[in-house]
């Protein structure tokens, strides 16, 4: 069922041109909406980039709340401050989630004139955008008919952080949850990492993203060796690059292991033993990324082992058509060796990529309109 000209307002700490997973959810979302001819309104951090672009192509309306006000806590460069101040910023963001936590002030203080809304929804992480909305409801003046809390990985029954979120921070998910219309995740297997009185509640809407991008661009056949790429961030002893480059720093054949990252650190440790072979580069924007990943003999994963958590770079990574090598935690040898032989019959089975199409997500948004959920029976306190 279409719905007629809606007003809608997006909060989101990351926007457009940020390169993050909720930075595109929001602005696909945003884009797309504008396309079919509602009136949008995203709320979002202010950063010292050139909007001029989006706002030319949309009838977006950009508000902004002038972040960045707590002082970030800098990594010292020589030992032992290296440690200290590295831990100390650990430990600030596990117990106070510092410096994200300015956001849930910031957030309710720009929601404070905004009403006569059709839907509100608000992008986490991080996860105090979600606890700003929440503040900021009230009985006496609502913002929107329906709120959405899209949630884009757990947070109490986040498993892949090394650390659990101190006790008290469940407090402010149920309060949150219990505010809002809606809960989206973007698949059924995240529920359980959710509290089990907000089920009912909970909708699954996966990444959307616009298929409109061409990726044309087709694999060299005068290559000396495969050509292969990882685009995406790592985490210690589950993402992680070692078992990979330590089996390629051995190897005599040649090829090229292209890695797209903003931890340029994990990689250190070969760049002397693989050289050439080795190519790092900080992230580029996706529709250049989607183009050089689609020129490359194959893609690696690297396995989250666990289903809570789905890398949204999948998404893309199936838009390419090139095969996927998932490097899991018992690090098979024998799989990369195929690989690089260019045997890919153990490749990645990759869901239909329409699914993720930004028209049909969108959709699925704005059929929450017409929607009924026992939480318009909750009480604001």
């Amino acid at each position: 069922m279409s719905n007629p000209s809606v007003k809608l307002l997006l909060v989101s700490n990351a926007f457009y041109p940020e390169i993050s997973p909720r930075s595109y959810r929001a602005t696909e979302l945003a884009r797309e909406f504008s396309r079919q001819g509602h009136e949008v309104v995203v709320i979002t951090k202010y950063r010292n980039h050139d909007y001029s672009d989006f706002l030319r192509e949309t009838s977006v309306v950009l508000k902004m709340w002038d972040g960045g006000k707590l002082p970030e806590v800098g990594i010292a460069r020589r030992n032992p401050w290296a440690f200290l101040s590295r831990a100390l910023k650990r430990a600030l963001l596990v117990l106070f989630e510092y410096p994200a936590i300015e956001d849930m002030f910031h957030v309710r203080k720009m929601l404070r004139r905004e009403k006569g809304y059709d839907m509100m929804i608000s992008f986490a992480v991080p996860y105090p955008v979600h606890w700003g909305v929440a503040w900021a409801m009230n009985r006496r003046r609502k913002i929107a008919t329906k709120w959405v809390a899209d949630c884009g990985d757990p947070y109490m029954g986040d498993v892949l952080d090394s650390f659990r979120k101190p006790f008290y921070f469940g407090y402010l998910e149920k309060w949150f949850c219990k505010k809002a219309d809606f809960i989206t995740i973007p698949v059924q297997s995240a529920i359980d990492a959710y509290y089990p009185e907000f089920h009912g509640k909970m909708k699954i809407i996966p990444q959307g993203f616009n298929f409109d991008i061409s990726t044309s661009e087709q694999v060299k056949p005068d290559r000396e060796g495969p050509e292969f790429a990882y685009a995406g961030r790592f985490l210690q002893g589950i993402r992680d690059p070692e078992p990979l480059l330590a089996f390629l720093s051995k190897i005599e054949m040649p090829f090229r292991f292209y890695v797209y990252t903003d931890q340029p650190e994990y990689l250190k440790k070969y760049i002397d033993s693989l050289k050439e072979k080795l190519i790092i580069s900080d992230y580029i924007p996706r529709e250049q990324l989607l183009k050089e990943l689609s020129q490359m003999d194959f893609l690696i994963n690297f396995d989250n082992n666990t289903s809570l958590n789905v890398p949204s770079k999948l998404i893309d990574y199936s838009i390419t058509g090139r095969p996927v090598l998932n490097i899991k935690r018992d690090f098979s040898a024998e799989s990369v060796k195929n690989f690089l032989n260019g045997n890919y019959s153990d490749r990645m089975q990759l869901p239909d990529p329409m699914c993720y199409h930004i028209r049909i997500v969108s959709g699925q948004f704005l059929e929450l309109l017409n929607t009924d959920n026992y939480a318009d029976q909750v009480i604001y306190q």
